[in-house]
């Protein structure tokens, strides 16, 4: 028996006389899902077992892996139908993420094959999506708000470590919530860039993100390193010290709090507050990369509220 393809992308309908589809596109994707449905999935032990002589270059395990987990990637790819491409190309696009996946899984780092496929395929999905939109036109009016968003957008995943929200660039451009979905979807056809993943137009559906960009296994040191910025905090002063207590709930038992309610507290305005919460993330920025070399400081997500919106 040949060797098993199917991975490598969904069928293509064969042609029949003068380059007619002899086959609808439909019926070849119905044909490859019960195929790929015919393989059985794997056990956390089996994984382990075939991830390891991957490592060791055995290319008939990498084929079983990967063989597997195509019904994972058809599960990532439905759900981000009608944004630009047909289901079969996602599907397609996100056989390759997870091809990527089996070659560069590592058993021994403790998460199962399902949790760091699901990255892979998922940024595969979003890199072909970027790269569709790209094409569409954007109306020359909103060419300067799309040039500041870059700007913000670069210092804020500087500073925070991952990509930012829609809603947390838009606080920093003061752009009041009323016009929050327009401005989503003129993100979503201008293409902003590799930096902005689609889980930024995605930030209210859990099923799509998760809302983290780094892979499984460097997601697992998220808790020392948020251990380590509460310590840190004692390197700047206490005013800036209690502002970002308040805002990412750094304190034992808090929950973050909007710069309108931290506003109240502290005595300060809302811009005034904004302001100091940036100038103090840039100095424990600093200081964790000046102590530990860190390019990627973790800090937990601000919460948005109408009191930050405008």
């Amino acid at each position: 028996m040949g060797r098993d393809r199917s991975h490598q992308a969904t069928p293509a309908a064969p042609e029949g006389p003068k380059g007619a589809p002899a086959i609808s596109a439909e019926r070849c994707l119905e044909t490859y899902l019960q195929e790929i449905n015919e393989v059985p999935l794997l056990t956390a032990a089996e994984e382990k077992e075939l991830g390891a002589r991957v490592q060791d270059g055995d290319l008939a395990a990498r084929e079983h892996l990967i063989r597997a987990n195509l019904r994972l990637v058809v599960s990532v790819a439905k759900l981000y139908a009608d944004r630009g491409l047909s289901l079969p190309d996602l599907i397609a696009e996100g056989n390759v993420g997870l091809m990527k996946a089996a070659e560069k899984f590592d058993p021994a780092a403790g998460c199962r094959f399902s949790t760091y496929g699901t990255w892979w395929i998922k940024q595969s999905i979003r890199r072909a999506l970027t790269n569709t939109v790209k094409s569409v036109r954007v109306p020359s009016y909103m060419t300067e708000l799309i040039s500041r968003w870059r700007v913000v957008t670069q210092e804020l995943t500087f500073l925070m470590g991952r990509v930012p929200t829609v809603e947390e660039v838009a606080e920093e451009l003061d752009i009041p919530q009323s016009n929050w979905p327009l401005l989503k979807r003129t993100i979503q056809v201008s293409g902003m860039g590799p930096q902005v993943s689609l889980d930024v137009l995605s930030a209210n559906q859990d099923t799509v993100s998760d809302g983290n960009t780094r892979p499984p296994d460097e997601q697992m040191a998220a808790t020392d390193l948020l251990a380590r910025l509460r310590e840190l905090l004692g390197a700047i002063d206490e005013r800036e010290a209690t502002i970002l207590r308040l805002r990412y709930g750094l304190g034992e038992g808090t929950e973050p709090m909007t710069l309108k309610e931290i506003g109240k507290v502290v005595g300060l305005t809302r811009e005034r507050v904004r302001q100091i919460e940036r100038d103090a993330l840039r100095k424990l920025y600093g200081v964790m990369n000046e102590e530990n070399g860190s390019h990627q400081p973790i800090r937990p997500t601000p919460r948005s509220g109408s009191g930050d919106g405008g």
